[in-house]
């Protein structure tokens, strides 16, 4: 099986670099390396800050202007740049924990069966303790395949894929028609929905590991949710019907008895807080369309999509 990755980028730095050097140590080789990169400028800036990566042939580089990136559109192009029989799509900030992780990641698809696979996210050494709680929760380190009759017991839970780090047949991704063209956020959830829907599985890989974390504030945490609901809202016939409240109530529960259980109830004022900024930025996004243009345009981090 021949393998391609692809990467979104924006301003791209040095750990955009390491993450490039590190697929290249891969158990499994990588036939190329699609970049998609948005605003020229910055990558050219990165060439003369890292000279190396000028030194990397697998790389292919594309641009597109800020107006012109979207989270399914712009993926789905670079998809169309590869012609392997597995494309991986990956984000600039992402590392991969071991020589293993393409390895690990492709092989669920040696089953016909299985239209993507996703990596387990583990915290990187800076993360405090609620974004270390985060990952083992939502990444947890028993894989599992998921199908169509997994919706009613899993509920949004189902449609979970992340385009962090996750590989896809790319035969099956064209036959079923490619990430959606125009959307502000989750992508890799709505194509994993039509997956399961048209009787393929999802598969989350947990032998294959990235390091991915982040210490968001309050206010992007709100920002983030807010193209999370607005996602949502925009397709109802994905996530109608299907609630992603109650997995956020679960999550609450479950870490305030983490924090409890290893000594640091102080942690769960900061939970609180964190949850009552991405429950207010989601249920603003679920509601957007009665919201001002111009009060939309202070909450989302996606200018482009409101242009």
């Amino acid at each position: 099986m021949t393998v391609d990755v692809l990467i979104p980028t924006y301003k791209p730095g040095k750990e955009f670099v390491n993450l490039v050097q590190l697929l290249l140590k891969q158990t499994v080789e990588i036939r190329k390396i699609i970049i998609m990169n948005t605003e020229e400028q910055y990558f050219e800036r990165l060439m003369i800050d890292q000279p190396a990566i000028t030194q990397i042939p697998k790389l292919e580089v594309h641009h597109v202007s800020g107006k012109e990136f979207d989270h399914g559109g712009t993926r789905h192009k670079g998809m169309q740049y590869s012609g392997a029989d597995i494309c991986i799509c990956m984000t600039q900030d992402a590392v991969p924990y071991d020589e293993h992780l393409v390895e690990n990641l492709i092989a669920p698809l040696s089953d016909t069966g299985v239209a993507v696979s996703y990596a387990r996210q583990l915290p990187k050494a800076d993360a405090g303790p609620l974004e270390q709680f985060s990952r083992s929760f939502n990444y947890p380190a028993e894989s599992k395949c998921k199908t169509a009759a997994d919706i009613e017991s899993m509920g949004i839970k189902a449609f979970f894929c992340s385009d962090v780090c996750a590989a896809y047949n790319r035969d099956t991704y064209m036959k079923l028609g490619g990430f959606i063209r125009r959307t502000i956020f989750n992508e890799d959830m709505i194509f994993a929905a039509g997956a399961l829907k048209a009787g393929y599985h999802v598969y989350y890989a947990a032998e294959a590991k990235v390091l991915h974390s982040h210490e968001y504030g309050f206010v992007q945490q709100l920002r983030r949710n807010f193209d999370l609901g607005v996602s949502q809202a925009d397709h109802p016939e994905v996530f109608s019907g299907i609630s992603s409240e109650k997995e956020g109530k679960r999550m609450v529960m479950t870490a305030c008895r983490h924090f409890i259980a290893i000594g640091k109830p102080w942690e769960i004022f900061h939970l609180v807080m964190q949850s009552g900024a991405k429950y207010i930025g989601y249920f603003l996004g679920k509601h957007y369309k009665k919201i001002p243009k111009c009060w939309i345009k202070r909450i989302t981090t996606s200018q482009g999509y409101w242009s």
